[in-house]
């Protein structure tokens, strides 16, 4: 079988290969080649990184890049931004703006660079500054040469290189180059190389030309998974001054414990009083950790502080104890402090927490990931809390980091770990309704929704709504029935066995229409698919399905015993590599109808052959989630 890396060179790298050099063109937008432009929002014209290794605590990057942006979406694209702070030294940063046939209009000098925190928005505090060019054009398109130099005193985090930068850029030429005068080791790897035409010209210096715009397409894989990456990193490291030894995950998750972890775990006497207090007499260590998690939850909020070692060492369990706020890393090293307190072991761990599934590199180990959880082992199982929430359950992982390799961080040193996968059986949505429809065509309701797993994800964020919200929560996500009113809500948040619950009580006229002495309705009210993929005529690139799921649904609707039924289908049941859909319509009585249906989604990478079968697989849902009954008058 074709991966989804090689189908995607094989497009990618189709067109013939030509020479580049570098010229007065490369500044001309009428002299892109035409098969760069397809597709295209911006155009890389040449970039050249070179990464020169003063040492095993300096290095020094020089980049050049020239690109042709075509609209408006490609403008984040000239990517003329840099970072700085204590540890990144910018030697040199200019900008000249061209027009579209290569004129030069404006030259822009470091010091009209705009400069700003670079404080995100959920972040109270971190120690980076930015510097980007802000340029708004007349007219396009036009084109942007950038070029920069850096001095990182910090060398954990080491530039790699990624020629192909995003979705609806095209690549003209590319270069990437590290001079190691100082002859420090590194660790390399290269992904996603296969079937490319990227040259090396030397052991760490790498070209790449002619690469054409990718179009994005549903389902599609992260681009970071399957556009070609060469990876770097340092076997000895600076990290804001702490020197750090990295041959594989081991010794560098001991470097971890040690230098970021070691003395950042003391809280109060008053507080390990406290949390002894609260679990006495609990024999079990896992019901203990519950109730730690609980009073962790109970007491702190989670608030962005990207300061410290790169941003990478916790503050202090202490200060966490006292202030009753700190960001990912504080509040999972407060957890663990809190726990050790209570005689249950538990382990630091970093992961890419996210909505999409990403992984930590099994096979590499260097500075990974993007956030922090606690992970609690049980016997054969380990149980991962999430600390920066103040309303997950004690161990729910579902939608941010659940299914993916994670860096657990030992005394003994590092160790990747997979978290809990939410199979299909896991994840269940069950809806259930009692409905009264009348011979106008309008009905009543009483609908009960219980979810749990990757489901009760989605779903347990509409308890923390205000009333006004619930009621448009329920209405658009019921936007199917037309002249809806929501008379009762009622919610309950089992979080002991993480199940969410949900009982609407409704109402809506005139949802059958009526045709003489008929009414014709859609017997599923209640949990309609309405989305089909888009159409390709011709897919590039494979599929991927994230999450599995199930959805089960039965709903008794009575009508007026002067109604009998005319005509209804009996049911279908549709089975693919992609999930099963089922539904079925009964008479039970004279003047009850019932309605079950089940469909069942599963996880999984498709080829790209396969999308076609996928999208009528869910085509054929939307058409029989539609499916209707006619009543007529007796």
């Amino acid at each position: 079988m074709p991966s989804i890396k090689s189908a995607f060179f094989a497009f990618l790298f189709s067109f013939s290969f030509f020479c580049f050099s570098q010229s007065e063109a490369d500044y001309n937008a009428l002299l892109v080649p035409v098969e760069l432009k397809t597709k295209a929002n911006a155009v890389v014209r040449y970039e050249k990184k070179t990464v020169e290794i003063v040492g095993y605590d300096e290095i020094v990057v020089k980049n050049k890049r020239i690109v042709t942006i075509f609209n408006k979406y490609g403008k984040r694209h000239a990517n003329a931004v840099q970072f700085y702070d204590d540890h990144r030294e910018i030697e040199h940063m200019e900008a000249r703006i061209y027009d579209a046939l290569g004129e030069e209009i404006k030259k822009v000098k470091e010091r009209d660079f705009t400069d700003a925190s670079a404080v995100s928005e959920i972040s109270i505090y971190e120690d980076d500054r930015v510097k980007y060019l802000n340029y708004m054009p007349l007219k396009y398109p036009y084109t942007v040469e950038y070029t920069s130099e850096v001095i990182y005193r910090s060398t954990a985090f080491f530039p790699d290189w990624r020629p192909v930068g995003d979705y609806y850029v095209s690549l003209q030429h590319a270069e990437y180059e590290i001079i190691n005068t100082a002859g420090v080791e590194l660790k390399t790897k290269k992904e996603n190389f296969e079937g490319t035409n990227i040259e090396a010209l030397s052991e760490h210096h790498f070209v790449a030309t002619n690469v054409p715009a990718i179009k994005y397409e549903a389902y599609t894989p992260g681009l970071s998974s399957i556009a070609p990456r060469y990876k770097v990193a340092m076997k000895k490291f600076n990290m804001v001054g702490v020197e750090g030894i990295n041959n594989n995950w081991q010794d560098f998750g001991k470097w971890m414990y040690d230098r970021l972890l070691t003395g950042t775990d003391a809280i109060p006497q008053t507080t390990i009083d406290e949390v002894k207090q609260l679990t006495a007499g609990v024999d079990d260590k896992i019901e203990r950790a519950k109730m730690v998690y609980k009073y962790m939850q109970d007491k702190t909020r989670y608030i962005s502080i990207q300061v410290g070692i790169g941003g990478w060492k916790p503050m202090m369990a202490n200060d966490v104890d006292k202030l009753g706020y700190a960001d990912c890393k504080g509040l999972t090293n407060y957890t663990k402090a809190l726990l050790e307190a209570v005689e249950v072991p538990s382990y630091y761990t970093v992961v890419y927490g996210g909505r999409s599934i990403t992984s930590i590199d099994a096979e590499f180990s260097a500075i990974e990931g993007n956030h922090v959880i606690l992970c609690v082992p049980d016997e054969n199982e380990n149980i991962f809390l999430e600390c920066t929430s103040q309303t997950s359950p004690f161990g729910f992982t579902a939608g941010f980091t659940d299914d993916r390799d994670v860096l657990l961080v030992k005394p003994e040193g590092g160790e990747i770990v997979h978290t809990k996968v939410y199979e299909a059986d896991d994840s269940v949505q069950q809806t259930t309704a009692n409905i009264n429809l009348d011979e106008t065509g309008s009905f009543e309701a009483n609908v009960n929704i219980t979810t749990t797993g990757y489901q009760y994800n989605l779903h347990e964020g509409v308890e923390n709504k205000t009333a006004r919200d619930q009621q448009l929560h329920y209405k658009e996500y019921w936007d199917n029935i037309n002249n809806i009113t929501i008379d009762n809500i009622t919610i309950e948040n089992d979080k002991e066995n993480i199940v969410f619950k949900e009982d609407v009580k409704l109402s809506s006229t005139n949802y059958a229409s009526k045709s003489g002495t008929r009414l014709i309705f859609q017997p599923n009210m209640f949990n309609k698919v309405t989305d089909i993929p888009p159409r390709y005529s011709e897919r590039k690139l494979e599929f991927k399905i994230d999450r599995s799921f199930k959805d089960v649904d039965e709903f008794i609707i009575k009508f007026p015993e002067t109604l009998k039924v005319e005509a209804m289908s009996e049911g279908k049941t549709i089975e693919t590599k992609f999930g099963t859909y089922k539904f079925k319509i009964e008479q039970l009585e004279d003047n009850t109808i019932k309605y079950t249906r089940t469909y069942i989604l599963n996880k999984g990478n498709y080829q790209k052959e396969d999308y076609k079968a996928f999208r009528d697989f869910k085509k054929k849902i939307v058409k029989n989630d539609k499916t209707k009954i006619v009543l007529v008058a007796i």
